[in-house]
């Protein structure tokens, strides 16, 4: 006879459980919103926390990483506000419009909402769900997934931004979306945002995520995008949490015909750290470009996972994923491209290069591609290796000092994948980071 063999409730799932049913009610939402959230923690209960077996999670067994699930984080005071005004301090000098979620929660007492454009609006997802407003229609409809991360955020989530563009409508200055933690306790924040893009619209978008050291905080936060017919969007996304931090981040975005969307994410701090990019070209004659730079060090986890969608014919997309590890740092990349058999034409490209820097530093790639179409031209690999002796030891042989030497070539190593980012504070600013954070290379 068969036995039932099923996996032991952890602390954490536990604790998980007893969270949920404690605050399930007090989330916003109307009765469509709270059944939403009861069936996605209905998937996560059924799957647990995903560990090694899962294989989109084999590098990064949360079940064992995860050993408890701290309390909801807090609403900020007037003190933790104002510090909050100083975050991201690498784009202090940028133009932007600058919306503030702190410790999980909107704050439009300091985001810059005054005089938007013509076509746009921005207010909380918590305002949003409470006031039923059509466009959280949208909400878990972009990009299917089983993802039990994912649906952990879809139970819990509170708040987070809505934009909405209009057809034709376009950002005069980058939005930049502030995700600030000021709690120096463990806490949990769950956000979700949505993008809504008109057809023909434009946007330069910034994330960045951060909190205080020594804190072992946890941010699961996800944004949904959907981009319309012949819209164009830029996202860069910075990822600078604390030294003891965990942070999942999830993109689900679906693109439209003609569109146009170009993806940059920013990895620098955090002790987990878990990306995943789930695209889908559902239109044709889209160009799409994915890309990434990870500066790891000490015992820092990334884990990235990519996964590209080619739905409709005649579609481009890039991936391009570059990282340096150093100490025992480890990075993952995970990088998957489909091609349906409707996606004739389609012209993809991935590429993940690592460079190690340390004997013991740990890089682990697993680039696919899952081809139905047979017009296609497709194509993927990626290299791990250490800084070229020969190049470094011509640039000493030229009076340059070795850490010098060392910090040019990591610097040509990332530079290809910021320098295609459209914006050139941006590119200013992740330049001066990489810089910084060779600076304070041991």
């Amino acid at each position: 006879m068969a036995a039932d063999v099923r996996l032991m409730k952890t602390a954490a799932e536990l604790a998980l459980a007893d969270a949920f049913a404690a605050v399930k009610s007090t989330l916003p939402g109307d009765a469509a919103v709270a059944a939403q959230r009861t069936a996605a923690f209905e998937t996560f209960a059924s799957v647990g926390l995903p560990h090694r077996r899962v294989e989109s999670w084999r590098y990064t067994d949360l079940r064992a990483l995860l050993r408890e699930a701290p309390p909801l984080a807090s609403a900020a005071g007037p003190e933790a506000l104002a510090r909050s005004l100083a975050a991201c301090p690498m784009l202090a000098g940028m133009e932007a419009r600058r919306i503030y979620v702190v410790n999980g929660a909107f704050v439009s007492d300091i985001s810059d909402l005054a005089n938007l454009e013509p076509g746009v609006s921005i207010s909380s997802l918590a305002t949003a769900l409470g006031a039923a407003d059509p466009l959280v229609a949208h909400l878990g409809q972009t990009v299917a997934s089983s993802d039990a991360a994912l649906a952990l955020n879809t139970a819990f989530m509170g708040d987070g931004v809505v934009i909405a563009l209009a057809e034709g409508a376009t950002l005069s200055r980058p939005l930049h979306l502030v995700f600030v933690t000021t709690e120096a306790t463990a806490t949990a924040a769950y956000t979700r945002s949505l993008l809504v893009m008109g057809k023909g619209a434009s946007a330069q978008v910034i994330e960045s995520h951060e909190g205080p050291a020594g804190a072992a905080y946890q941010v699961n936060t996800a944004l949904e995008v959907v981009v319309g017919e012949g819209a164009s969007l830029e996202r860069v996304k910075i990822t600078a949490e604390g030294n003891d931090a965990l942070h999942i981040s999830t993109l689900l975005a679906r693109v439209a015909d003609g569109a146009k969307l170009a993806n940059a994410n920013f990895t620098l701090g955090g002790a987990i750290i878990r990306n995943q990019l789930l695209v889908q070209l559902a239109g044709e004659g889209i160009d799409a470009s994915l890309s990434g730079v990870s500066l790891l060090a000490g015992k820092q986890h990334s884990d990235t996972l990519l996964a590209v969608e080619h739905i409709a014919p005649n579609c481009q997309s890039r991936e391009q994923f570059r990282t340096v590890v150093d100490d025992t740092a480890r990075d993952i990349f995970q990088g998957r491209i489909s091609v349906r058999q409707s996606a004739q034409k389609t012209d993809a490209r991935m590429m993940s290069r690592a460079l190690l820097l340390s004997d013991t530093a740990e890089s682990d790639n697993k680039p696919e591609l899952e081809i139905f179409a047979d017009d296609v031209q497709c194509g993927h690999g990626c290299t791990t290796g250490s800084l070229d002796q020969q190049l470094k030891f011509y640039m000493m042989s030229r009076g340059i000092p070795e850490k010098e030497a060392e910090a040019l070539l990591i610097q040509a190593f990332v530079g290809e994948v910021i320098d295609a980012i459209g914006h050139e504070g941006v590119r200013a600013a992740l330049t001066d980071a990489t810089r910084n954070w060779l600076i304070e290379r041991k």
